[in-house]
């Protein structure tokens, strides 16, 4: 029997189970409280001309994205163009710059060059990280996560050493490597996981394949086209959209959420999926007796960090700036710590710069540079303008020492911050996070939020604080177990 479907918030986990879920014949709703679809993923533009995406701007791990196209019947080539990015990125260090190449070959010689016999320790590694990629993001993260026993199969019991859960992901990669910009490089991709790489379950070096051998890559146009291309599949499938839809409130009776209430007005579901920030849905939208965690749970938890970031439109175009580049100036352990132990403003903060419009021009306007700027930084601290313009005159300067280029801050033509406030004021992000729900070893699997409301049988929650976990591949994926959930509710 087909069912009237109510999901909550139109980011990557939300378009994900609203499209299986539609597909299905079931009459699907998605609810959005801002005016356009993709969450985090969101784009704006400018009266100047500028299109910034606000949110995700590394492509990885492209055969994820793509099987979600392909069980609709549809490749990602249908909706928008991916062109893979050479070099991958640079980065930046206090005596040099190392570009990461996009050719394996290359980067294999890179290692030899930068460290005596890493070109083998590298293969070694990657070999390793190939496993645990096909293993864990083939099947390790598509469970629902009710129990251990999900993970008693022949396949995970072959692999179950190979995981390497119980070891840290720092440890594993000084295995490995000894030379402080390889381990920079190495360890680099955990920051999306939320946590710092001591923390980090060795498991994630299926980032380092999942990125570096898979191939860095962008969406001709933004990231937004790949929020766009799944609302697309969605509305194809029947979804229906609803934007500018705050909703205010779950009503429960009898253990069972019979309604949602938007913009003032009650509205009646069988299933309800709350897509939107796990902790607002629990503490603002849902009666006490109906939550599955105390306020006193999501203390203890440890998240991902927030970011001050910064949208900029530059006059003229800015030489020797790549569309990746990490500013790796500082320590990574240092910053690190100020976020997770320290809880405060960076002292000697490490930054990302992104430039699009090196590779798409359609993103600025003629002769112009589209900039955005991201710094991580500890969720939850003081937020204001005065703090933001600190950094950002920090960041400018070292990217202007960086390009070559004094005049930068002089040819900004458009700017826009973002930071701890905007993601509370905007997503209703706990404490403003970014990222989600960190992947730590006591935060992975079973022992993250339950997908399942435990005192409502009909009511699932998907996205970045719950399975699978952070970041895009694994969100789209979250989506496609909440909906495999909703199809045994009665």
């Amino acid at each position: 029997m087909n069912k009237k479907i109510a999901i909550i918030g139109s980011g990557f986990s939300g378009l994900s189970s609203a499209a299986y879920l539609a597909k299905e014949g079931n009459e699907v709703h998605v609810f959005e409280k801002n005016s356009n679809v993709g969450g985090r993923a969101r784009q704006f533009r400018t009266e100047e001309g500028y299109a910034f995406d606000m949110g995700p701007s590394w492509y990885w791990m492209p055969d994820i994205i793509e099987s979600f196209f392909e069980d609709f019947g549809k490749k990602s080539s249908d909706f928008y163009e991916l062109v893979r990015l050479d070099p991958q990125f640079e980065m930046v260090f206090s005596d040099g710059i190392m570009s990461i190449p996009d050719s394996y070959e290359e980067m294999v010689v890179l290692f030899e060059k930068m460290e005596k016999g890493a070109r083998k320790r590298l293969e070694s590694f990657m070999k390793d990280a190939q496993v645990k990629y096909e293993v864990g993001m083939k099947d390790f993260v598509n469970k629902p996560c009710h129990s251990w026993l999900e993970f008693v199969s022949p396949k995970m019991a072959a692999n179950a050493l190979k995981l390497d859960l119980l070891s840290s992901f720092s440890k594993f990669v000084r295995k490995y490597f000894k030379h402080p910009k390889l381990i920079a490089l190495m360890e680099f991709p955990v920051i999306f996981l939320g946590a710092a790489p001591s923390k980090i379950p060795a498991l994630y070096s299926l980032m380092n394949y999942g990125g570096y051998k898979l191939g860095t890559w962008y969406p001709m146009g933004g990231f937004s086209k790949v929020t766009e291309a799944m609302m697309q599949i969605g509305k194809d499938q029947g979804v229906h959209f609803h934007f500018n839809s705050t909703v205010e409130k779950i009503n429960v009776e009898n253990d069972k959420a019979h309604a949602i209430q938007v913009n003032g007005e009650e509205q009646y579901f069988d299933i309800i999926i709350a897509s939107s920030d796990y902790h607002h849905t629990e503490s603002k939208l849902l009666p006490p007796n109906s939550r599955n965690y105390a306020s006193s749970y999501w203390e203890k938890k440890t998240f991902a960090p927030s970011c001050l970031i910064y949208y900029l439109g530059i006059k003229g175009k800015i030489p020797n700036l790549k569309h990746h580049t990490l500013f790796f100036e500082n320590e990574l352990e240092l910053h690190t710590h100020e976020i997770y132990e320290d809880k405060k403003w960076p002292t000697k903060p490490l930054f990302y710069s992104c430039c699009p419009s090196k590779t798409d021009q359609t993103v600025a306007p003629e002769n112009c540079e589209n900039v955005f700027l991201l710094m991580p930084v500890a969720p939850g601290i003081e937020d204001s303008e005065e703090i933001r313009e600190k950094y950002f005159h920090e960041m400018i300067r070292r990217l202007e020492n960086h390009t070559g280029s004094s005049d930068i801050l002089s040819r900004i033509e458009y700017k826009r911050s973002y930071c701890i406030n905007d993601f509370k004021e905007d997503y209703n992000a706990y404490k403003g996070n970014a990222y989600g729900l960190a992947n730590t070893l006591s935060q992975t699997a079973v022992l993250k939020p339950s997908i399942r409301n435990k005192k409502i049988k009909n009511l699932l929650y998907t996205g970045q604080l719950t399975v699978p976990g952070p970041g895009v591949p694994p969100s789209i994926i979250s989506g496609k177990i909440a909906a495999n959930e909703a199809r045994k509710i009665n």
